[in-house]
């Protein structure tokens, strides 16, 4: 199996408090991977560590095949943040294109990616008057100018309306068929349902790596919520 992230030991303190003690994973590529877990338990935290922002104490952290935060990865991730990075003074196309012009991506790669996220009605409306929502899609747009091979979504559907994460969660795995990896976190533990693997973290520490029939199956779980609570009700008894 091709990988598109190789975590080995990953060790993070913020704070003085130990955030990630020591995490290894490989992420496979092509797939829609879920990094889901309270809030609380880690998951921005390895994200920032994977997009190369996140200052690590051990542990290394491989991106396309190269260390996070390398220069070569530049234009080779796409990152969107839990709150949308976007210029509120700016309209759609101007900020997406904006972003365009930072990568070196031709400025019809902007109008594609603003297509991609259904937001060509609204693209010459000023950022600051969108919806929260909308807002979110302006976020994704930007990063996908790129075309990147890896995509990194911190909480991408948090706030939105059932309909719109239903039809982000659709686009996702249309890039996904289209060959882009895709992380994607969540504390919703119904959008496991959603993935085609699933990371489950909880205070730092990776519960499962596994497809979510496969985890069902070995929790003897009906969902993902249930699941999760019997691996952590195993993981405490074990530390007792």
């Amino acid at each position: 199996m091709n990988h598109v992230i190789d975590i080995e030991g990953l060790r993070v303190v913020r704070g003085g408090r130990e955030v990630l003690p020591n995490l290894s994973v490989r992420i496979p590529s092509g797939s829609v991977v879920g990094l889901l877990g309270p809030s609380g338990s880690g998951k921005s935290t390895l994200i920032r560590a994977i997009v190369g922002v996140q200052v690590v104490e051990a542990g290394s952290v491989t991106v396309l095949g190269h260390p996070a935060g390398s220069p070569a990865l530049r234009d080779r991730i796409g990152y969107v943040t839990q709150g949308p990075s976007i210029y509120d003074d700016l309209t759609v196309r101007d900020n997406v294109r904006f972003f365009a012009r930072m990568l070196g991506a031709a400025m019809d790669s902007a109008e594609r990616a603003i297509e991609t996220v259904d937001l060509m009605s609204h693209a010459d409306v000023l950022a600051g008057r969108l919806s929260g929502g909308q807002r979110s899609r302006v976020s994704l747009a930007s990063a996908l100018v790129g075309e990147p091979e890896l995509l990194v979504l911190d909480e991408p559907t948090v706030g939105l309306d059932p309909l719109l994460r239903r039809d982000l969660w659709r686009l996702f795995h249309r890039l996904a068929d289209g060959g882009t990896s895709l992380l994607v976190s969540s504390h919703v533990m119904d959008e496991a349902t959603r993935c085609d693997r699933l990371l489950l973290l909880r205070e730092g520490h990776l519960l499962a790596d596994e497809p979510l029939p496969a985890l069902l199956d070995r929790t003897g779980a009906a969902d993902a919520e249930q699941a999760f609570l019997a691996l952590v009700d195993v993981a405490e008894e074990t530390a007792r």
